[in-house]
């Protein structure tokens, strides 16, 4: 589950990286016209779903790709939610980010921290305590 999941992240976010410099689908830095993009915003969508794909192949862990992924996403949740409009000054962002990034690291951290791996390598969610 963890593997497919990388596979998702990695597909979804190198396509969403490359979008954000097709004219048309990107227009006044806004992608689809509800999130806000620029060069630097999409370079890290590429190299996110870049390093998805590598953990989905098997270059890295995929649960330590999604602690990683989880917690960055997470703290670029919070600066943007604290921020408003940029995460640091570097990327521009709206609420529509702020809400996705919150989506994103959610999930990167059940995947990464909430999720076990079984005997025969199969992630299976953590019983509830």
């Amino acid at each position: 589950m963890v593997q497919t999941l990388a596979w998702v992240f990695g597909v979804v976010l190198t396509l969403v990286g490359v979008l954000g410099f097709v004219p048309g689908i990107t227009s006044d830095g806004m992608l689809l016209g509800i999130f806000m993009v620029d060069g630097l915003h999409s370079v890290i969508h590429l190299v996110s779903g870049l390093a998805a794909l590598a953990a989905a192949w098997g270059i890295w862990s995929t649960r330590m790709y999604f602690q990683v992924f989880g917690v960055i996403y997470g703290l670029v949740t919070v600066i943007g939610f604290l921020q408003g409009d940029t995460v640091l000054g570097l990327i521009g962002i709206n609420m529509a980010d702020n809400v996705l990034h919150l989506l994103i690291a959610a999930v990167a951290l059940y995947a990464g921290f909430g999720m076990k791996e079984d005997g025969m390598g199969m992630s299976t969610p953590r019983p509830a305590m």
